[in-house]
């Protein structure tokens, strides 16, 4: 990835908003998403995300504020989803964001009158999923949320002989999908009490969160044809935070032989925002694993995957409980950072396709839990908790081992580096509400 002026710390917005340090969304950041308001019968639309306000993309291209490629990236942005926007692929998409970021910028020439009846708050409007999702894969890349989950269900902390190999995944269920905010039905299913050995049908007691980011496909691939990996990130839109909910009660009986099902495909929810690659560019790291680990195949390494394949995004989890509710009362669990996982973005989706699959403009990849090396760097309760054997500690003199009804998970995460702005992803919402009975 390269850097460009639109990387450029020293170059403020006109919007005041955006200029504001705590902000999630500086003008070097400019992330989609589909919106509408709340009120007056609008259609979803696509929308940038600027300060506390939202760029009306339909509106701007109503006023004819852009040109030659920009122009037709923004007459895609019309739609309901962005998924003939994916389609077009980098060059256009850059286009847009460029001609975005000058329209904005305080040294820019332009009406900025005009320019304000395209702004929409925040705080106006709802959100619909960014993409039609036709399939979503879920990976499982983190070495040390591996390591954690053996030693919790094992006694050790070996990982199977293929997770050195190989970015492991399983399909998830699109239809469940949903954007933050959205309500988390509690699943049931099949659970095997303790101490028996016939299972029951019952409402998961062991419901469970797990940090993860979300991968949007842009340009998709031809069946039978894979995508190398120096071009993998050709592929790639950008990254949404994703909180993949998981019952572990269900998930521990149904697992063998064939992996997680009723476990984790009642909800799968994401942020709104889509924070492009683009913006990303400034806070790429190296990616490396130890010298006594097993080294990629060929087909999954690559100098510039080696040099460059990580991505130093902060993550946090919080938890608002009953009687705490509001960013303010809720209590941070974990911290990580994406940059510790053991297989990066480019690694899953060229593994995603070597055997032929052809991925679709709009899928969602999800990256597997997020997990660090320290003890509240993990991405699942399951973790930190130790099965829920050691409880967490809330100030209201409640315990956590999982879930209970009324919990609210909010997931932020954010990167920053000296010399460059701070990029936000702005925040995932999901509330446990009591399981729905059979109907």
């Amino acid at each position: 990835m390269h850097l460009d002026h639109t990387h450029d710390k020293a170059t403020n917005s006109w919007l005041d908003s955006a200029n504001d340090i705590d902000s999630h969304f500086p003008l070097q950041n400019l992330p989609y998403s589909i919106f509408r308001r709340r009120t007056g019968g609008d259609t979803f639309r696509a929308g940038i995300a600027l300060g506390d306000q939202i760029i009306d993309i339909t509106k701007l291209l109503r006023e004819k504020q852009f040109i030659g490629q920009a122009e037709s990236a923004a007459a895609a942005c019309t739609a309901p989803t962005l998924n003939a926007f994916f389609a077009m692929g980098p060059e256009n998409w850059r286009a847009l964001r460029h001609a975005i970021f000058d329209l904005f910028s305080a040294s820019g020439d332009a009406d900025r009158e005009r320019l304000r009846s395209s702004l929409v708050p925040q705080s106006e409007v709802e959100y619909s999923l960014p993409a039609s999702i036709g399939d979503y894969t879920d990976f499982y890349t983190s070495i040390d949320h591996a390591r954690n989950v053996a030693k919790i269900m094992r006694g050790d902390s070996r990982v199977s002989p293929n997770f050195n190999w190989m970015p492991i995944a399983y399909h998830g269920r699109s239809s469940s999908i949903g954007v933050s905010g959205q309500p988390v039905y509690r699943p049931r299913g099949q659970i095997v009490p303790a101490g028996r050995t016939t299972p029951e049908l019952a409402p998961s007691a062991r419901l469970d969160y797990e940090l993860e980011l979300g991968i949007f496909i842009g340009v998709g691939n031809e069946r039978g044809v894979s995508i190398p990996l120096d071009r993998a990130e050709d592929h790639v839109f950008g990254l949404c935070l994703l909180n993949d909910w998981s019952a572990r009660d269900i998930q521990a009986w149904e697992t063998q032989p064939l992996g997680p099902f009723q476990a984790k495909n009642f909800a799968t929810t994401i942020s709104p925002w889509i924070v492009t690659l683009d913006a990303l560019a400034p806070f790429r790291c190296a990616w490396g694993r130890s010298t006594d680990d097993p080294q990629p195949l060929a087909y999954l390494d690559g100098t510039g995957n080696r040099q460059s394949g990580a991505i130093d995004i902060q993550l946090e989890v919080s938890l608002e409980t009953k009687t705490r509710r509001g960013n303010s009362l809720a209590v941070r669990v974990s911290r990580t950072s994406f940059r510790h996982q053991y297989w990066t973005l480019a690694q899953m989706v060229t593994h995603h396709t070597v055997g032929g699959c052809n991925l679709q403009s709009g899928d969602l990849l999800g990256s597997g839990t997020i997990s660090g090396p320290g003890t509240r760097e993990a991405g699942a309760l399951i973790e930190i908790t130790a099965g829920g054997n050691e409880p967490i500690l809330l100030p209201d003199g409640s315990r956590r081992g999982f879930l209970e009804d009324g919990d609210v998970v909010v997931m932020t995460g954010w990167c920053e580096r000296d010399g460059f702005a701070r990029i936000g992803f702005g925040e995932n919402r999901g509330e446990v509400v009591p399981a729905l009975g059979a109907r």
